[in-house]
């Protein structure tokens, strides 16, 4: 089972995984899961009508818009991000916060350093999934590792420009 640090307010925490992450080939376990969009396409209904929580997993060629009707009945959408350098994940997390109101959570899976923890939260992400091994206290120091930022973004600090002018 993978390791997940979650944002809770300002912190991070180690967590255990309610989820269960189900391949498109497998049966569905019992309990919370985790299932492509691909597999939510064909069975999404039926597994949002049984007494569990659902999430799906995106992948970066997903159109994050095409859950926008069935986020309600959501509990995590996870981002992945297969690459180090393939940055789709972002901006798919800041449509589901600011566009799409999604209020669950939003998880980073896959190739998740810590080197991009601040850029995550500062998109919407607040669960994380570290390939790099993490703890939550590296991840805490990654996020808050810079004081100032230059561009508004989902986390609401105010960029240098506009904390410079005391507003």
């Amino acid at each position: 089972m993978p390791k997940l640090i979650k944002r809770v307010a300002d912190d991070f925490v180690e967590t255990d995984d309610p989820f269960t992450a189900v391949a498109d080939d497998q049966e569905t376990p019992d309990g919370d899961v985790i299932v492509s969009f691909a597999r939510f396409q064909t069975d999404g209904d039926n597994l949002i009508g049984q007494d569990r929580r659902v999430g799906v997993r995106l992948e970066p060629a997903d159109e994050v818009e095409a859950l926008s009707y069935d986020l309600a009945g959501l509990s995590v959408v996870a981002l992945a991000f297969p690459k180090f350098r393939d940055g789709r994940a972002f901006t798919s997390a800041h449509l589901l916060v600011q566009r799409l109101k999604f209020s669950g959570e939003v998880r980073a899976v896959g190739e998740v350093l810590r080197d991009q923890a601040g850029f995550m939260v500062r998109c919407g992400f607040n669960a994380f999934e570290p390939a790099d091994g993490a703890t939550a206290d590296q991840w805490a120091r990654s996020v808050h590792r810079h004081r100032h930022v230059y561009q508004r973004a989902a986390d609401t600090r105010p960029p240098a420009f506009i904390a410079r002018e005391g507003r």
